[in-house]
């Protein structure tokens, strides 16, 4: 049994020569074939031609991505709109892709296609693990996760991240072997003999009393206390800066301000992004808060940003079990990015420290990610699957 896995990385301005490229900087450093490749695009290319360009290259191979926020490497944070590949030769992992379209038509009912579409290519319907990559502008993530999950069991190993647009918040897309989708959800599901480990932190840290969700809708929170959500955020920032966020992309004015919910199975709160408000005070997260649940205004720093993603590394590589890590997939959200700035880079240098330096890497920034509660795969039972804002996901797979 062995894993190889290397990772190629292209930039420049004709799409399909970037995707080609890349797609060859992979397989070169791989010296084989590939059996499956994983690929993360910026939408600043045509992602028709871009995928062809990798395509080109990589032939038959199975293939599975979606577009991003910003790629990551082996060599950390692309600097400027890129293609990143990382290539697949094993013997003791195959790989099964799928797809589920239309998720504004119905988010659940696309994840468990999605799912179905994998697990029915396996031997026996028997997977290892599963990793999705869905969009969720056009639909509910959470919900996405609840389809996955009706199709592989509610405490089946899911890992992933979903797509982005360059921080536009406008349009993403999906890959699955030679097509481009948009509004979709693709999965690669992986079985054999080989190890996982998942990793899974934030650090974002509350601030203020706990506030009771007393009115919401699904992804809309109306009330909080009794009092208009928004009034979480004035008690903070003060009214008339609070205000602004009714007339601008609360995605952009509180990315590093989020709202953080208890939840059993995790030590950390779990992250919702709040998305927009309308003149009610009515806020839009990105995945449900139910009523009932207690609320936390969060805030980061780098430092705890930081550190907590060398332990979510750690953690990744502690669950291989003496294993060596043999390829590092990341999902990062975009909101880390926007924390770091121009800093990016150490949040990535500390998830190597864990990992190894050498150990070929490959992420992208998310509007969402998508993990176990407290990154548990090895006691089943307490595999729970969640979908998570503002938080880092680290896959490291082993042999």
């Amino acid at each position: 049994m062995s894993i190889q896995a290397s990772v190629g990385l292209s930039e420049g301005e004709d799409a399909h020569a970037v995707g080609a490229n890349a797609a060859q900087d992979a397989i070169d450093r791989l010296g084989a074939e590939p059996s499956a490749v994983i690929v993360f695009s910026s939408v600043a290319y045509d992602q028709e031609k871009m995928l062809a360009g990798v395509r080109s290259v990589t032939k038959n191979a199975v293939l599975v991505g979606c577009s991003t926020a910003g790629e990551i490497t082996t060599d950390g944070p692309a600097k400027r709109h890129s293609v990143a590949v990382m290539a697949f030769k094993t013997e003791g992992i195959s790989f099964y892709a799928g797809v589920g379209e239309n998720i504004a038509g119905g988010a659940r009912e696309a994840g468990r296609k999605a799912a179905a579409a994998v697990k029915t290519q396996a031997p026996d319907g028997k997977l290892n693990a599963f990793m999705m990559l869905p969009d969720v502008l056009t639909g509910n993530g959470a919900d996405i996760v609840r389809g996955v999950l009706d199709s592989l069991g509610a405490h089946f190993p899911v890992v992933g991240g979903a797509a982005g647009d360059d921080f536009e918040f406008k349009k993403t897309y999906q890959y699955l072997n030679d097509k481009v989708f948009s509004g979709a959800v693709v999965g690669l599901g992986m079985q054999g003999q080989f190890k996982f480990g998942i990793g899974v932190k934030h650090g974002w840290i509350p601030v203020g009393a706990p506030k009771k969700v007393t009115k919401a809708a699904g992804s809309v929170l109306h009330e909080l206390d009794g009092a208009p959500a928004i009034r979480i955020y004035e008690d903070y920032f003060g009214a008339e800066r609070a205000a602004e966020l009714k007339t601008e992309a609360l995605a952009r004015l509180a990315i590093t301000y989020p709202l953080g919910m208890q939840v059993a199975g995790s030590d950390e709160l779990l992250i919702r992004d709040p998305i927009t408000v309308d003149e009610k005070g009515s806020i839009t997260c990105a995945a449900e808060i139910p009523e009932g649940a207690e609320i936390r205004l969060m805030v980061g720093s780098r430092e705890e940003a930081v550190k907590v993603a060398k332990e979510a590394a750690e953690n990744a590589v502690r669950e291989l079990d003496g294993a060596a890590p043999k390829a590092v997939i990341i999902f990062n959200c975009i909101a880390r990015n926007k924390l770091f700035g121009e800093h990016s880079g150490e949040e990535i240098e500390a998830i190597q420290e864990a990992v190894g330096r050498e150990t070929p890497l490959i992420g992208f920034y998310t509007y969402g990610e998508q993990a176990p509660l407290g990154g548990e795969v090895r006691n089943i039972n307490k595999c729970n699957p969640a979908f998570h804002n503002e938080t880092v996901v680290i896959c490291a797979l082993g042999e």
